[in-house]
């Protein structure tokens, strides 16, 4: 942690070396992986979209391998360590694994930790408070997911273990920004798939939210699982609102006008066939 002007930010090493967290992987990174985290970062902070930032970068003397388009060609690359900051690093598989594991007494310890020290909305005291912070991370993060379109900004990666429970984005890896409007746009060579193409980041973000109740679920009482429910039902207007105004403010749209939807599906289109 560091404290700056009173807000509390939590620092992490990208790069730095192999933990208990890295699956059997060698906890390095190359440079331009790192050089490419660095940029972006700053680059969505710019644009206004909530994201970890870079504080640093270290060129490594450490020599790493790697298949950089998974094709089994392995070439040895420059190591470097970044320094990433963040109010917080707690992303939905955070609460995942302790629910999967049956931990729930760790699970409500942890999430009313989390609660206390980054919803200073929602009162400790208050019984709903689970409810409180799941029907916050949901409309939040169908606010991030609309602000990643808005720039054509794809993850690449849209897994639970990616998806911050502050909304915010985190773990740039294999991203990429569209450079014409394509909904089948996939920056990860390796998502063979097309799981998380750019037109799927919706959808995806939706089936987290949905793994993010059914780990808080053990937590509810029926009435707030019911509750619980119905706000995660509520995900897809709170997404398409949001895409809504933000595209209607790029074309200079003023008002409400029925034909705003249309125009804008329109648009989209027409930019697809050119």
């Amino acid at each position: 942690y560091f404290c700056r002007h009173g807000e509390r930010w939590e620092l992490q090493l990208k790069g730095s070396g192999k933990t208990p967290y890295s699956r059997n992987g060698d906890g390095r990174a190359v440079l331009r992986s790192s050089v490419r985290e660095f940029l972006c970062s700053e680059a969505m902070h710019h644009l206004g979209i909530p994201t970890s930032r870079a504080a640093s970068l270290v060129v490594s003397d450490d020599d790493v391998w790697r298949d950089q388009f998974y094709n089994g060609n392995i070439k040895k690359e420059r190591g470097a360590i970044v320094l990433r900051v963040a109010k917080s690093w707690f992303r939905i598989g955070s609460l995942e694994i302790l629910a999967h594991s049956g931990e729930l007494d760790l699970l409500r310890r942890l999430l009313d930790f989390i609660i206390q020290e980054h919803f200073p909305s929602i009162a400790m005291n208050d019984s709903n408070r689970y409810l409180e912070f799941f029907s916050t991370v949901v409309s939040e993060t169908a606010n991030l997911i609309s602000l990643w379109m808005s720039v054509g900004f794809a993850h690449g990666v849209c897994n639970t273990d990616n998806f911050s429970l502050l909304s915010i984005t985190i773990d740039y890896g294999p991203f990429g920004f569209m450079d014409s409007y394509d909904p089948n746009f996939v920056p990860n060579t390796s998502d063979d798939e097309r799981r998380y193409k750019i037109g799927n980041q919706a959808s995806v973000g939706l089936f987290n939210l949905s793994k993010l109740l059914q780990a808080l679920k053990p937590l509810l009482d029926p009435r707030q699982k019911q509750l619980a429910s119905q706000i995660l039902e509520g995900y897809g207007e709170h997404y398409h609102s949001r895409f809504t105004e933000l595209f209607k403010t790029k074309l200079g749209l003023l008002g409400e006008n029925e034909n705003d939807n249309y125009l804008i599906a329109f648009l989209l289109k027409v930019s697809l066939l050119c």
